[in-house]
C-alpha cells in the first residue's frame, strides 16, 4: 500500500524528472508499475523505493522513469497523419527546398520506433519524388530500454498486424523466429537518439517536420507551453508540427496556427505554412 506521502513524494518526482503529471486517485497504476520495478532491485515495497530514490539513487530513477512512462505505439497509428505527410507535407516541402538541402525530421517520444519507421517506409514508397534527396529522420525517447528496442526494430505479430498493411509487412520485414524484424535498409534511415523533452533541444538542429504526438497530455499547461516554444525554435519558418488527436496549440502557445483545413496540423505563426498547405 502506497501511503500520501510516498504518493505525493512520486508526484513530485515524475514531475521534476520526466514533465509527467501524476493524477491523483491513481495509486493501482503506480503500484502496477512500480512493484516490478522494486522486485527487479531486491526492493520489498514501494516504500523501500520511495526511500533509494530519496537517497538519490540514479539507476533506479532511470527504471521509475522508463516504468511510469507510457510506451504506446503502432505503426501508421490514426493514419492521418500519415496521409498528411504523404500528400500534403512532403510534396510541399520538397517542392520549396532545394534539391541540395537536406529534408529533416524528428519524431518527439518515439517509444518502440513504430512510428519512425512508418516514415521511412512512405518515403520508400514516394520514391519517384524523393530520388536524390537527403531526408534525415531523427526518433528521440527518454527511456534507454526503448531506444534500444526501436533500434533493433523486431516486432511481435501482434504488433505487425495493427496498423501495418500487409504489402508493407512483406515487403519491408523479415521473419525472426516468432516475430518480425524490419529491413536494415528502413532503420538505416532512423536514427534514434535518448533525449528528455525537459531539456534542451539545440542538438537537433532545425528541423522541417516535427512529429510529436500524444505525448503532451502527459505535461501541465506550463510544460506544455515550455516545450512548444521550444520547438519552435527549432523549426524552419515553413515547417509542420503535428499533434496527437486530443492535443492542441489553443491555450498553451502562441507560436503556432492551425494549418486551415487539416486536423492537428500546425505551421509556425504567420508562416506561409500556417496558410496554405498545398
Amino acid at each position: 500500500m502506497i501511503t500520501p506521502a510516498d504518493y505525493e513524494f512520486f508526484q513530485r518526482y515524475l514531475k521534476a524528472q520526466s514533465g509527467l503529471v501524476l493524477q491523483e486517485g491513481k495509486t493501482y497504476l503506480l503500484e502496477s508499475r512500480l512493484l516490478p520495478v522494486a522486485t527487479h532491485f531486491g526492493l520489498p515495497s514501494i516504500a523501500a523505493l520511495a526511500a533509494k530514490l530519496r537517497q538519490g539513487s540514479m539507476e533506479i530513477g532511470k527504471a521509475v522513469v522508463d516504468a511510469m512512462t507510457t510506451n504506446e505505439s503502432f505503426f501508421f497509428r490514426d493514419k492521418t497523419p500519415f496521409d498528411l505527410f504523404s500528400d500534403v507535407m512532403l510534396p510541399t516541402l520538397l517542392r520549396n527546398r532545394p534539391v541540395t538541402q537536406p529534408l529533416r525530421i524528428w519524431c518527439a517520444a518515439a517509444s518502440s520506433g513504430q512510428e519512425p519507421y512508418s516514415l521511412a517506409m512512405i518515403l520508400r514508397e514516394k520514391v519517384g519524388i524523393v530520388a536524390g534527396r537527403k531526408i534525415e529522420i531523427v526518433a528521440t525517447d527518454i527511456s534507454d530500454d526503448m531506444l534500444k528496442r526501436a533500434s533493433a526494430g523486431i516486432y511481435t505479430q501482434f504488433e505487425v498486424q495493427r496498423g501495418l498493411p500487409v504489402q508493407l509487412l512483406l515487403k519491408y520485414f523479415r521473419k525472426n523466429g516468432e516475430n518480425w524484424q524490419i529491413s536494415e535498409d528502413i532503420r538505416r534511415m532512423v536514427t534514434f537518439r535518448n533525449l528528455n523533452l525537459l531539456h534542451s533541444f539545440t542538438t537537433l538542429g532545425m528541423l522541417d517536420i516535427v512529429f510529436c504526438r500524444n505525448v503532451l497530455i502527459y505535461f501541465d499547461a506550463a510544460t506544455k507551453g515550455d516545450i512548444l516554444d521550444r520547438v519552435s525554435r527549432n523549426l524552419r519558418p515553413d515547417g509542420y508540427l503535428v499533434l496527437g488527436g486530443a492535443e492542441t496549440v489553443v491555450g498553451v502557445s502562441s507560436k503556432f496556427t492551425l494549418v486551415p483545413g487539416q486536423r492537428n496540423l500546425y505551421g509556425l505563426a504567420g508562416s506561409q505554412s500556417a496558410v496554405v498547405a498545398a
